[in-house]
C-alpha cells in the first residue's frame, strides 16, 4: 500500500469518525430540546455526586496528564491549568447543583404584545441545537460545557486538548452515566476520543450537524477556527485586563483590590495584565501594591514615571515597558504599569490596548464610576472590586461556556442563555392579513 494511499485512507476514518459524532449529536439534540426540567436537573444532580463519589479516582487519571505535561516541559501555567484538585471538582461540583437550581428558561416566552391586526407577537427562548467546543488545558471545562449543555436543552461534543486527554476520557464517562442513569441520550455530550487535529477540522466544517463552534484556548488556536469554520463562532482571543486606580479612591481597597486581581492566581484569563493609576494617587497608592508586587515575585514592566516613583521599593523587578507590553495577555507573573493623568487617559487607554474582556475601576466618585462602566468597551466592567470575579460561577450562571469578546448574541461569561436563541412566535384567533 502506498503512502497516498494510506493518508487517504487515515483522511477517510477521521471524516467518517467526524461524522458520527455529528449524526449522534444531531440525533440527540431533538431529544434534549424536548426533555422535562426535573429530567435534565436529575443529571446534573447526579452529575454533582458523581464527582464527589470519584474524586480521588479522578485526581488518579489527572496525575496522569500532569506527569506528561511536565516531561514534555510544559510551562508551569499550563500545568497549573491541568491540576484537577479536589477543591476545582468541588466547584464543578457546585457549578451543576447550582445549574440544576435554577429557574429552565427553556421555553420561556417575552415581550408578548398585541398588534393592531389583534395576532400577538413574542419570542420563545429555546436550545441552540448542538455545539462544538474546542478547548485546552483545564479539564474542569469539560463538566462545566457538559452541565451547560444538559440545562440549555442542547447536545454537545467536546474536544479537549490532547494535554489532558486521560483527564477528560475520565470526567466524560461519569456525564455519560449521569445521562443514563437519568433517562437522556447517552450522546447528548460526547468527547472525541483521539487526539488527532485533523478532527477539528472536520468539526468546524460540519454545519449539516454543529450550530456553532465555541473555541476555548490559547490565541493561536482561537485564530485558526475563527478562519476555518464554515458554523459560527463564539469566541475571545485572549484577556489583557486592566485595573484602573482613580483619583479619588479608597488607597487601602485599592491595594487589596490591585494584589487579587494580579496575584490571586496567574493563569485565568480574567487576572489583571495592567495597572494604570492616576496620577494624583500615583506616589501613594505606587509604593504600596509595588512592596507587595515585589515581595511575590512579580514583574512590573512600567512607564518612566512609574519607574521614578518605585524606584525605592526594595526588591522590585522594574523593567521600562515596551508598547507591546500595553497589549500583552502574560497568564504569569508579570504586569504592566502606567501612571495615566486621569479617568479620559484611563478610558482611551483601555479602549485601544484592551481585548475588550474585562476591566475595572477603583473610585469613590461615582460620576467616574458611570463614566467608566458606559464608555469601555468590554465584555466585563466593574467598579471597585477585583477583575477575578469575571466568571459564570461567580456571576451566578452556574457554570461558563467561555467568556465571549464577540459583540452579537453572547457577550461575556456564555452561560444558559448564551447557548440558547429566540424564536418568534405568532398568537392569533384567525386573523387574516388585508
Amino acid at each position: 500500500m502506498t503512502a497516498t494511499s494510506i493518508s487517504s485512507s487515515a483522511i477517510s476514518a477521521v471524516s467518517d469518525y467526524a461524522h458520527s459524532l455529528g449524526g449522534q449529536a444531531k440525533a440527540a439534540s431533538a431529544l434534549m430540546a424536548s426533555a422535562s426540567t426535573a429530567r435534565k436537573n436529575k443529571a446534573l444532580l447526579r452529575l454533582a455526586a458523581l464527582l464527589r463519589q470519584n474524586t480521588a479516582a479522578l485526581q488518579t487519571d489527572n496525575a496522569k496528564d500532569l506527569d506528561r505535561a511536565r516531561a514534555a516541559g510544559l510551562a508551569a501555567p499550563m500545568v497549573d491549568r491541568l491540576k484537577l484538585t479536589p477543591a476545582v471538582l468541588e466547584t464543578c461540583a457546585q457549578g451543576c447543583e447550582q445549574l440544576a437550581a435554577m429557574a429552565d428558561v427553556i421555553g420561556e416566552i417575552i415581550g408578548m404584545k398585541q398588534q393592531p391586526s389583534g395576532i400577538r407577537v413574542g419570542q420563545m427562548r429555546v436550545p441552540i441545537g448542538v455545539f462544538g467546543m474546542i478547548f485546552e488545558s483545564r479539564p474542569n471545562v469539560t463538566i462545566e460545557a457538559a452541565s451547560l449543555s444538559i440545562k440549555s436543552g442542547n447536545a454537545c461534543i467536546l474536544r479537549g486538548g490532547s494535554e489532558a486527554i486521560d483527564s477528560n476520557k475520565a470526567l466524560a464517562l461519569l456525564v455519560e452515566q449521569a445521562l443514563i442513569e437519568s433517562g437522556l441520550p447517552a450522546h447528548a455530550v460526547q468527547l472525541v476520543q483521539t487526539t488527532d487535529r485533523a478532527v477539528v477540522g472536520e468539526l468546524i466544517t460540519m454545519p449539516q450537524f454543529v450550530d456553532v463552534i465555541i473555541p476555548r484556548g490559547g490565541k493561536g488556536l482561537i485564530e485558526r477556527i475563527s478562519r476555518d469554520a464554515k458554523v459560527p463562532v463564539i469566541k475571545h482571543l485572549d484577556g489583557n485586563c486592566h485595573t484602573y486606580v482613580d483619583d479619588p479612591c479608597d488607597i487601602a481597597m485599592a491595594v487589596a483590590v490591585a494584589d487579587n486581581a494580579k496575584t490571586q492566581k496567574y493563569s485565568p484569563c480574567n487576572a489583571s495584565e495592567s495597572l494604570l493609576v492616576a496620577r494624583g494617587v500615583a506616589t501613594t497608592f505606587l509604593p504600596l501594591i509595588g512592596a507587595i508586587y515585589a515581595a511575590k515575585g512579580v514583574e512590573m514592566r512600567v512607564c518612566p514615571e512609574a519607574k521614578a516613583i518605585l524606584a525605592g521599593v526594595p526588591d522590585a523587578n522594574l523593567q521600562i515597558a515596551s508598547e507591546q507590553d500595553w497589549f500583552e495577555e502574560y497568564l504569569a507573573p508579570i504586569i504592566s504599569i502606567k501612571v495615566v493623568e486621569g479617568l479620559d487617559e484611563a478610558i482611551g487607554h483601555i479602549n485601544h490596548y484592551s481585548s475588550h474582556h474585562t476591566d475595572a475601576i477603583l473610585t469613590r466618585d461615582h460620576m467616574h464610576a458611570q463614566r467608566f462602566l458606559r464608555e469601555v468597551d468590554s465584555a466585563s466592567v466593574m467598579v471597585n472590586t477585583s477583575t477575578r470575579f469575571a466568571d459564570g460561577f461567580e456571576y451566578g450562571l452556574g457554570a461558563e461556556i467561555g467568556i465571549s469578546t464577540d459583540k452579537f448574541h453572547a457577550r461575556g461569561p456564555v452561560g444558559i442563555e448564551g447557548l440558547t436563541s429566540l424564536k418568534y412566535v405568532v398568537l392569533g384567533q384567525g386573523e387574516v392579513r388585508g
